[in-house]
């Protein structure tokens, strides 16, 4: 009963005092946990970015190593190998290649020989030479 008492006799400016201090105290907690969720955020995208970069640092360190090698290598004269893998990768895809090739132009001659008429066919006879009236020379 006091407190509702005191409340109805504030002034105007006290009145206006009180409702800016709710205000205030609302705005600041609600803050609080903006803050705490911003955080949070915060964190975890630091986290993911930190582990992108450490990926990222291991395989250019991979990379330096493997260019210093290769430099050093090549200041002291020695001469690279050959990529094996890569030759033996393009004659297996040359092979396939003219393989595909081969029986592409195999169906092709078949299919332009079904499709020839009688008439335009050539023949060839087998003639036995030793039994032929006719006599080739030889000599």
């Amino acid at each position: 009963m006091l407190g509702t008492n005191l409340l109805k006799h504030q002034s105007k400016p006290e009145r206006i005092a009180d409702q800016a201090w709710e205000y205030l105290t609302s705005t600041v907690n609600s803050a609080g946990d903006s803050v705490k969720h911003t955080a949070r955020s915060a964190r975890r995208t630091g986290t993911h970015l930190g582990s992108h970069a450490g990926d990222r640092v291991s395989a250019m360190t991979d990379e330096a190593r493997v260019r210093a090698g290769r430099a050093y290598d090549a200041l002291a004269g020695r001469r690279q190998g050959l990529p094996w893998g890569w030759l033996i990768g393009a004659g297996l895809v040359g092979a396939a290649l003219a393989w595909a090739a081969s029986s592409a132009s195999r169906a092709a001659l078949a299919r332009a020989e079904r499709e020839l008429p009688d008439s335009d066919r050539v023949e060839f006879v087998d003639v036995d030479r030793a039994n032929s009236a006719v006599r080739v020379d030889t000599a």
